[in-house]
């Protein structure tokens, strides 16, 4: 996530692919997603300008022209408040729904814990799988921590609840260790020695 409130400048990115291979199309499309463009219509999008930002955006562009599309990327600045707060407040809209998507999810997991527990299941295997469950679940909050230009409000929420999943893996993962060594382990955070 970065927090930037400098009053920095934007890229105005413009990209057609008629012409070009189809797939093309569908790479540009997941590339601007991926760096959180704001799309204000159809082949167009906005993003605030960083040095990552611009130099994957014109590598981007590069492709886009070696394989027979066109693209423009234009740099502007935002010198209305009041459409630059609106602007801020699209982009953090949408990282807030994606983040939203991981605090819908993070129940699930947190309640198979649970089950698998009560089913007397607590094993190294479940362990290792839900170690799988809660590493994708750090890669994807990573990516939209990585296009959170603006800190949206969610993202500390869901980072919150992420560290409470890692809590409870780590008490399983105790349990489990219980369970085949029949030496009972203090759970995590406590103060007993192990």
């Amino acid at each position: 996530m970065t927090d930037d409130t400098e009053d920095r400048g934007w890229l105005l990115v413009s990209v057609s692919t008629a012409g070009a291979a189809p797939a093309l199309r569908v790479q540009v499309w997941r590339k601007l997603r991926s760096l959180g463009g704001l799309y204000l219509q159809q082949s167009v999008c906005l993003l605030p300008e960083r040095e990552q930002t611009l130099r994957q955006v014109r590598r981007l562009l590069d492709r886009v022209r070696r394989q027979g599309g066109t693209a423009r990327m234009l740099r502007m600045a935002l010198t209305d408040p009041a459409e630059k707060r609106q602007v801020i407040g699209e982009f953090n809209a949408a990282r807030d729904a994606e983040y939203a998507e991981v605090m819908e999810r993070l129940p699930a997991f947190r309640e198979e814990l649970a089950r698998e527990r009560e089913r007397g299941r607590a094993t190294y295997a479940e362990v290792e799988e839900s170690e799988a469950d809660l590493e994708r679940f750090r890669s994807w909050l990573a990516k939209i921590d990585a296009r959170d230009y603006f800190a949206a409000p969610a993202g500390a929420l869901v980072r919150a609840a992420i560290a409470d999943a890692e809590t409870d893996l780590a008490d399983f993962e105790q349990a489990a260790l219980a369970a085949e060594t029949g030496i009972a382990v203090p759970a995590v955070g406590s103060e007993e020695p192990v």
